[in-house]
């Protein structure tokens, strides 16, 4: 046995995110504003992939977005009818009871559709524009100022979203031009970030100078590789302090779009570099888009950054659990948690910070349930002869029978109700 005195040991800090340092924008529409940046919290943003032109078919996705968790939705808008349906969705959602801020995805006609759809201009609570899509020569600079004039005349954000595979190409030929005359040239990948970086910084000032609250900026410079964005995110969050969107473009399908987004996301957020993210994941066929947003929230979660759902915890089965009866009762219960968590948002605050353990067999099952505030522990082989249940670490009771997971459910929502329904009532 090591003699553990013979060792050194200092206290052990603890991991924690370093400090956002940003500023705060404003995404406002009529009296309603979503800060962004600043102290506020690291907020979560999606997109439609309805025809905006489906007036109700995308505030339905809108809905759907915003019920699980999106706080900005973007939607497309890229012809004359598109524009013309944009105010009607806002009264679609309006009507719902649906406060989220929508966002108006621009691409090389918006200096148009802005000036000609004045009322598409208030309904957005926010536009991106692409540097890269707004024009070429002498256009580009025309265009780009008639859409931060409208920007600046019904008082929106602004994000600014430089992306590789549409980046200004006459600013990425000046910039290989002045790479090749370096004694020591950069390679090719070095003079793409620099792009990135250039066109957004350059198109932020720009927009000052036409008069746009720099408050009221928000930049981002998106790619489809891991390394590639913490590089360029790390670059930009030192020359800048401009709120920060994230997102790792084109991220891919399933497991692929998941550990990629989330890869990348979570080292940034780590070191307090963003303030809006999304995850940008290929639907798999038949799979609901708010996957999307489901990801998002998990990793702002799994960071500790901020709480949208009680936890889970719940152990992945090995050789001495003979049975699924962990695994459905694990599903059951967070399917269900997430099911109820729009209503238990305004009905008991705080529950959100729960944390249940479902566990499969007696080796870490007792412990780990004891640190939940409320878990079960089955007993591996023979799952359904008896389960202790812990409550605020103490043992409660023990279930025993067939009907263990819809009693372990009752029991879930009489903990829910007793310990947070007494935090409401009592205010």
């Amino acid at each position: 046995m090591t003699d553990l005195n013979a060792f050194s040991f200092e206290p052990i800090a603890a991991a924690a995110p370093a400090q956002r340092r940003s500023r705060q924008a404003r995404v406002a529409w009529g009296d309603r504003v979503v800060t962004v940046g600043g102290d506020a919290p690291v907020r979560v943003q999606s997109m439609t992939n309805t025809d905006t032109v489906d007036v109700i078919g995308t505030a339905i996705q809108v809905k759907e977005l915003a019920v699980a968790g999106s706080e900005m939705v973007r939607i497309t808008v890229n012809t004359p009818e598109a524009a013309q349906a944009v105010p009607h969705i806002r009264e679609q959602l309006d009507r719902m009871g649906i406060a989220v801020p929508l966002v108006g995805d621009f691409h090389y006609n918006g200096h148009r559709l802005l000036t000609e759809f004045p009322a598409c201009a208030e309904a957005l609570s926010k536009y991106r524009i692409n540097p890269g899509n707004v024009g070429k020569g002498d256009k580009r600079d025309r265009q780009f100022a008639q859409m931060i004039e409208a920007a600046c005349r019904w008082n929106k954000a602004v994000r600014i979203g430089v992306n590789w595979g549409s980046l200004d190409q006459e600013l990425l030929a000046s910039l290989m031009d002045d790479n090749a005359k370096r004694a020591q040239p950069w390679d090719a990948k070095q003079v793409m970030y620099q792009a990135l970086v250039s066109s957004a910084l350059q198109s932020a000032a720009y927009a000052s100078e036409l008069g746009l609250d720099p408050n009221q900026i928000i930049i981002s410079c998106k790619v489809s590789g891991v390394q590639d964005l913490i590089s360029v995110y790390r670059a930009l969050s030192q020359r800048c302090d401009y709120a920060l969107h994230l997102g790792l473009t084109e991220a891919g399908m399933g497991t692929k779009g998941t550990v990629a987004s989330a890869a990348a996301l979570s080292v940034l957020l780590q070191e307090g570099i963003g303030d809006t993210i999304r995850v940008s994941l290929t639907p798999q066929p038949g799979e609901a888009r708010t996957q999307e947003v489901v990801v998002a929230l998990e990793i702002l979660q799994a960071l500790g950054l901020r709480h949208f759902n009680p936890s889970v915890t719940a152990c992945p089965g090995c050789g001495r659990t003979t049975s699924t009866t962990f695994q459905e009762l694990a599903k059951q219960i967070d399917d269900y948690l997430r099911l109820q968590m729009p209503v238990w948002r305004a009905r008991y605050p705080g529950v959100e910070n729960m944390k249940v353990a479902v566990m499969g067999c007696i080796v870490n099952g007792p412990g780990e349930s004891k640190h939940a505030d409320i878990g079960i522990s089955l007993p591996g082989t023979g799952e359904a002869p008896a389960a202790p249940v812990f409550i605020d670490g103490e043992k409660a009771l023990t279930l025993r029978g067939e009907g263990i997971a819809r009693d372990f459910q009752k029991i879930v929502e009489d903990y829910i109700e007793r310990r947070f329904g007494a935090a409401t009532a009592a205010h």
